[in-house]
């Protein structure tokens, strides 16, 4: 599979992770991105053994974009430690539903995930296993039936962008999960992680990268020049 690199030293590797594949093994028993990655640091670099690579963050499978991989243990202590600082930047386009009626804002809410159905929901702030999540809108565009999004995480809370963003009312574009009554089986879902900004763990120097949506419906509506 190709998996476009974004950046890559002897410390970090960003990509950019295709649609429906798993960021790491699960028990779907499909190939997972950290293995496809593994194997071709294993072949590029002609490494004898097991290859170390790091997973730092997570996007759902169904998500594409920019995703970072330490290349060392050190670099994964760094990282890890950016992530629970909310060091780390993390933008991504969303395509929704309707228009928000604020054209940007704040959400912050209490979700709870239920291991056993894979579904998380928002809770009241007194729940005893919610936990907070906070992210950061901004409508880019809009035709009044379907709006362009970016959105920033403040924290990062499994199904976070899909289960707020569906909370105010405006699910995501193709999300079967938590749009179900607005999306069509077999659509794509339109999250897509465009932009991951951190420190190098080393050089301490600032490294951005950007990622792109595919053309083609629903962010084939919008100019992203």
């Amino acid at each position: 599979m190709d998996v476009p690199i974004l950046f890559e030293d002897n410390h970090l590797l960003l990509v950019e992770k295709p649609v429906n594949i798993p960021v790491q093994s699960d028990q779907s028993q499909d190939k997972d991105l950290l293995t496809i990655l593994k194997e071709d640091l294993k072949q590029r670099y002609n490494k004898p053994g097991n290859v170390y690579l790091g997973l730092v963050h997570r996007l759902d499978r169904p998500v594409g974009g920019a995703m970072v991989f330490a290349k060392t243990s050190k670099a994964a202590s760094r990282l890890s430690d950016q992530v629970r600082r909310n060091a780390m930047t993390r933008k991504y386009y969303a395509v929704v539903h309707g228009q928000p009626q604020k054209s940007e804002g704040q959400l912050v809410d209490y979700l709870f995930k239920n291991t056993r159905t894979n579904i998380v929901s928002i809770v009241s702030s007194n729940h005893k296993q919610g936990k907070k999540a906070i992210l950061n809108y901004k409508v880019l565009q809009s035709n009044g039936k379907l709006s362009l999004l970016e959105v920033q995480l403040h924290t990062g809370r499994p199904h976070q962008i899909r289960v707020q963003l569906a909370g105010m009312g405006h699910p995501i574009w193709g999300d079967q999960k938590y749009g179900q009554e607005m999306n069509k089986v077999g659509q794509q879902i339109a999250l897509w992680a465009h932009q991951l900004s951190l420190e190098h763990p080393t050089l301490k120097s600032d490294v951005t990268v950007r990622s792109l949506p595919k053309d083609a419906f629903p962010w084939n509506l919008w100019d992203f020049e």
